[in-house]
């Protein structure tokens, strides 16, 4: 039998009533009005104050992060959906589902879809839409990745490589790059143009469940499965001409199921986010983490009895408060999504963990 591991920390608001409030502190969330009937699965930035998320409801939400109003709501999926993406302040949202589909909706049109991209044969798992949003690719368990045209929904390209189980996919701002995330351990750089992969990165122990690439394109990011605090940690690559491994990230005690790149400001060094199944949310310095140096801010949500899914940053365009502030949603297995504490950099440093 395996060794007997005691708790990281008690905490009697892990036995609180269900429905009675929280007591405030420094680094409490706020949590919106349910943005889902059921289980939220995915999140991503849409608009500087706007994020879209879908749901095991099997609908597309759009929400506003900064006062919890749901905008919009978009019915079309048949079963559950896994993914949401969409290009930063455009209007196009793009959800995949286990029904084998992928769907787009536009933010200021009719509720239902302005365009399918059906041809996977299972759950699709991975999307990543160009930065002008006229290409999209799609992965799934099927061990595709297909390239599409947003505007007529035709496929331009498939290709399958054995046993690669996509389980996540991400567009390099400003290349024609496609970083994708796979079950097979490894992380793979497609070529979008010829849908050729360009690279693949030294496989790691355990199964790579989400990517991120940093807006200079410069940097990807990886995380990795784990249980009781073996793996789980999330990996620093470096795009450019070494195309190594820079840094790894370790700390959560269960699976990483999101990482991120946070926008830069002119007083902030450049920092990465994680979420992880251990319902727990940290603040990486990008640069010192993996070499000795101690994550900024553990945020825990002890509340959750299920992972946090998914994790991002609003505004990752790095301008507004978003230059002065760390400002994260997390999608927790309930039907709403949380606002995380806006903390700067000595704020967060006083609650280390």
């Amino acid at each position: 039998m395996g060794k007997l591991q005691s708790k990281i920390s008690l905490h009697t608001s892990k036995y609180r009533a269900e429905g009675s409030a929280a007591p405030p502190g420094p680094g409490a969330s706020q949590q919106h009005s349910p943005a889902h009937s059921d289980a939220v699965t995915s999140v991503a930035a849409l608009q500087p104050d706007l994020c879209v998320s879908g749901g095991r409801d099997k609908s597309v939400a759009v929400s506003s992060w900064r006062s919890g109003a749901a905008l919009r709501r978009f019915l079309g999926h048949e079963r559950e959906v896994t993914k949401v993406t969409s290009a930063l302040d455009s209007s196009r949202v793009f959800s995949a589902s286990r029904d084998k589909t992928v769907m787009m909706w536009e933010l200021h049109g009719p509720s239902g879809p302005r365009q399918h991209f059906p041809g996977h044969d299972l759950v699709v798992t991975g999307l990543a839409v160009s930065p002008d949003a006229s290409q999209l690719c799609t992965g799934s368990r099927d061990n595709s990745v297909c390239k599409w045209d947003t505007e007529t929904g035709q496929c331009l390209g498939r290709a399958a490589i054995s046993r690669n189980l996509v389980t996540h996919l991400c567009w390099v701002p400003g290349e024609p790059y496609v970083i994708q995330t796979s079950e097979d351990k490894t992380t793979r750089v497609w070529d979008s143009r010829e849908l050729q992969v360009a690279h693949t990165f030294p496989a790691k122990q355990h199964v790579q469940t989400c990517c991120d690439a940093s807006q200079d394109g410069r940097y990807c990011l990886s995380s990795s499965s784990g249980c009781a605090g073996h793996g789980a940690e999330a990996t620093l690559w470096d795009l450019r001409q070494t195309r190594s491994r820079v840094c790894e990230y370790k700390g959560h005690f269960q699976t990483t199921t999101s990482c991120v790149f946070l926008p830069r400001g002119p007083a902030l060094a450049p920092s990465i986010a994680t979420s992880s199944s251990d319902s727990t949310v940290k603040v990486w310095d990008q640069d010192t983490a993996g070499r000795g140096g101690s994550c900024l801010l553990r945020v825990p949500f002890s509340w959750l009895t299920n992972p946090i899914p998914s994790v991002l940053s609003p505004g990752g365009d790095g301008r507004g408060e978003c230059c002065h502030l760390w400002s994260l949603l997390q999608a927790s297995c309930r039907a709403g999504w949380r606002n995380g504490p806006g903390l700067n950099k000595h704020e967060g440093a006083a609650h280390q963990r």
